[in-house]
């Protein structure tokens, strides 16, 4: 666990030094490490990130959603929000928390440590908008903005921007996997909420993803999504299966249970 004085070759990779460090500290500290010191009772109890999650999910739309509306000016609506979804998606904010070496160092508990907490994409992920929220609160939006528009925008959105002339269904798994199947003659996607976890603001939802045949039975499990929504989760659930899909072929969903 990296030590307060340890924290400032990512000062450095965010472009900002901190003045109140324990933001950054907050940041990087997982609920597990947080629920061992509430076993431990220590004057820190229940100090973890989620907290600053939630404002660097707001942070992270607005930067995101301002940059693409300058830099598109001839985009609609639908396109503004295909392209904002791979920006702040969870894969997405996962690899620039890797381009950063974020998960070395994360605070975690002993548990997280053991089952390799460092690697897992949610937990990047959550962790990244934490640091955004961090961030914000320590130096403005505009060193948010100055952050996004190197490690989060940058060639991920110019290839975006390329893509969406010719692929109507960027940004949207689902319509995209009901096309394939449809056009493979391999039935329909089914959908069906396995897991719900949270309290009512801070919900979490686990998908299950079945394709429905022409005789009208079922598959197993082909693909499981999460998100904060039931939308979110379906769209991860039809976004795996689109990257197996790729790898292996439509069949590959039909009759084969997945891993989760």
């Amino acid at each position: 666990m990296p030590r307060e004085h340890d924290f400032a070759p990512l000062e450095s990779a965010l472009e900002h030094q901190f003045q109140r460090r324990d933001l950054l500290v907050l940041a990087l500290t997982h609920r597990s490490l947080g629920h061992e010191r509430a076993v431990e009772s220590t004057p820190l109890t229940g100090h973890d990130n989620e907290r600053l999650e939630f404002l660097g999910d707001a942070v992270l739309g607005l930067v995101v959603s301002e940059a693409i509306f300058a830099l598109n000016p001839d985009w609609q609506e639908g396109e503004l929000t295909r392209v904002k979804a791979h920006l702040v998606s969870r894969k997405h904010m996962a690899r620039v928390a890797e381009s950063i070496a974020l998960g070395q160092y994360l605070l975690l508990g002993k548990g997280e440590e053991r089952t390799g907490g460092r690697r897992k994409t949610t937990l990047l992920a959550n962790a990244m908008e934490a640091v955004l929220a961090a961030l914000y609160l320590d130096g403005g939006y505009d060193a948010v903005r100055r952050f996004a528009e190197r490690m989060i925008l940058g060639e991920t959105a110019r290839q975006l921007a390329a893509q969406i002339q010719v692929d109507a269904t960027l940004g949207d798994a689902k319509s995209a996997l009901q096309e394939q199947l449809q056009a493979a003659h391999c039935g329909t996607p089914v959908y069906t909420v396995e897991r719900e976890t949270g309290p009512d603001h801070r919900k979490h939802y686990q998908v299950m993803l079945r394709i429905r045949r022409a005789d009208g039975s079922l598959t197993d499990a082909v693909t499981h999504g999460v998100g904060g929504t039931k939308k979110k989760a379906e769209q991860d659930a039809a976004q795996i299966a689109l990257e197996r899909i790729a790898a292996a072929g439509v069949q590959t969903l039909l009759g084969v249970e997945a891993e989760s």
